[in-house]
């Protein structure tokens, strides 16, 4: 406890000094905090991908254009999965907090590129996320995402993803991480875990979070740009795809990690997805989905 208080008291916004009493009750509340947003967000998406299903919306890809009137699976995931900022979903769009309305299915048929250089919300379920080893050419389940829906919900702005940053514990010091949707306290929550497992230390020293930055040869967004993503082990035990000189478009990618699937077992528990069960394999790479955790159980 005292050690969160020294990490807290590092901060370079101006200092604020605290008695011995003081500051224990402060990192006190600020970890009660962090778990119990932790636990409703998990639980939440724990609930949505428990929850029974019409049969229309068991069906993949069951878009915004049905006739039924009901909501679609993955929007009600969305709804249950980020409460604060998907309010609805109506003709085929989802309500946002403010009203506002973001395009459900565009009902284009797409390329695997294209999917995901211009992924509707639908789309960003187009894959499974399997928990094993990558067998199917470009199944990449989380690298979808919805520019809109994320700026919306973390930042449009490096300045806005700032403002949500919060400090999280990390392997004896601290990462900087976004509040939003619970996803500093599911990082805690991974962090409290791993403690318990010496065995896994060697591979948690971190190369980076926040990063406005766009994915390299891309004009997408990364996650690390809204605050939501993690690098680790990047120095000794980290395979990424793009080091193989290959193309994105390659169906010839030959699998490479020497990452212990326990890891992801630990991440996976709070939400997170690990990107090397990705077939664009990114074995450093962890990132805050619960909605890809929940549509896939």
């Amino acid at each position: 406890m005292s050690r969160c208080c020294i990490n807290l008291s590092n901060n370079t916004a101006p200092s604020i000094l605290f008695t011995p009493r003081n500051m224990i009750k402060s990192c006190i509340a600020a970890s009660f905090a962090l778990a119990l947003s932790a636990y409703l967000g998990v639980n939440l998406c724990k609930q949505a991908a428990a929850q029974p299903f019409p049969e229309c919306e068991q069906t993949p890809h069951v878009g915004g254009k049905n006739s039924t009137g009901q909501i679609p699976r993955y929007a009600k995931i969305l709804m249950d999965c980020y409460p604060d900022y998907v309010k609805g979903y109506k003709d085929n769009y989802l309500i946002m907090s403010d009203g506002s309305k973001i395009l459900y299915d565009d009902g284009q048929q797409k390329t695997p590129i294209e999917r995901l250089d211009h992924a509707d919300i639908e789309d960003m379920f187009y894959f499974t996320y399997r928990r094993e080893r990558p067998t199917g050419i470009r199944n990449d389940a989380g690298r979808c995402r919805n520019e809109h829906l994320f700026k919306y919900m973390y930042g449009s702005t490096p300045a806005e993803v700032r403002k949500q940053l919060v400090k999280v514990p990390w392997n004896g010091s601290y990462v900087l991480f976004s509040k939003v949707n619970g996803a500093a306290a599911a990082l805690a929550a991974v962090n409290r875990e791993l403690q318990q497992h010496p065995e896994l230390k060697k591979y948690l020293v971190s190369s980076g979070t926040f990063n406005w930055r766009y994915i390299r040869g891309t004009k997408r967004l990364s996650s690390h740009a809204f605050a939501t993503a993690i690098d680790i082990g990047v120095a000794k035990y980290a395979d990424y795809w793009k080091n193989s000189g290959l193309s994105e478009a390659s169906t010839q990618l030959v699998y490479r990690n020497r990452m212990p699937l326990e890891l992801a077992k630990i991440f996976e528990k709070h939400g997170f997805i690990w990107g090397g069960y990705w077939y664009h394999y990114d074995t450093m790479h962890f990132e805050y989905h619960p909605e890809i955790i929940a549509a896939n159980p």
